[in-house]
């Protein structure tokens, strides 16, 4: 679901993709916070940022004035979320955090993504409006 039923989209904050990004940045924070130090710099920093980097796109995206500027906004957050799903395996495969750990992280992301692509097809839509 795009939005929660029935209620105006006024910011992107009413955007549930932008909700659920938030918590996913929430999550893929406490899988950062397992990694061993020497990651600080590394494997920390990407994780955190790529998570960070998709609702602040999708919030500024829906700042633009033009439908084509938030559908790229779309792009960026989606190739940002594409970005995260890569890190939390990398952790997994250099058993800094458990498979169950792990998994949540994707199976959210590939909702996420989908999430994504819905939206930006709607906000290309003619005569619609996200």
């Amino acid at each position: 679901m795009i939005t929660q039923p029935n209620r105006p989209i006024n910011s992107h904050k009413d955007l549930v993709v932008w909700q659920r990004s938030m918590d996913l940045v929430d999550r893929i924070y406490d899988i950062a916070e397992k990694l061993p130090p020497r990651e600080n710099f590394g494997l920390f920093s990407q994780l955190t940022r790529s998570a960070v980097s998709v609702p602040t796109n999708i919030a500024e995206g829906r700042a633009r004035s033009t439908a084509k500027d938030f559908a790229h906004f779309l792009v960026l957050a989606r190739s940002s979320l594409m970005e995260l799903e890569t890190l939390p395996e990398i952790a997994l495969r250099r058993k800094y955090v458990s498979a169950d750990v792990a998994s949540g992280s994707f199976n959210e992301i590939v909702q996420l993504s989908k999430m994504l692509s819905t939206l930006r097809r709607k906000v290309l839509s003619p005569g619609r409006s996200p």
